[in-house]
């Protein structure tokens, strides 16, 4: 380092610059696992028939997995729960991933 340089400690210099060359405020931002894409759910009520609406908005909002949300959100998780759960459901796919193979191999 040198201190006769004058850029020495200013923000103006190649300090400034990220490894591919754009500014530090410039990085695209990744999505986060947490953040999540918030959409309207429409259902049109044809022919005066709002129980035939109201089943098939709960059918979308079963399939948008907003119910299992709501479940899961009921009450607060620990982070080390939260954790033990992922791998379970992960070891519980990774099993039935396997079955399946199998079931197929067996055909």
């Amino acid at each position: 380092m040198n201190m006769d340089n004058p850029n020495y400690g200013s923000n103006n210099g190649d300090a400034d610059l990220l490894g591919d060359g754009r500014p530090r405020g410039e990085r695209p931002h990744r999505a986060s696992a947490r953040s999540v894409e918030f959409r309207p759910i429409e259902v049109t009520v044809q022919e005066g028939n709002v129980n035939r609406a109201l089943s098939m908005l709960k059918r979308k909002m079963a399939a948008e997995g907003i119910y299992k949300e709501l479940r899961k959100r009921r009450f607060y998780e620990k982070p080390s729960e939260e954790r033990k759960r992922r791998n379970r459901e992960a070891e519980r796919r990774r099993k039935k991933a396997i079955r399946i193979s199998r079931e197929r191999a067996a055909q």
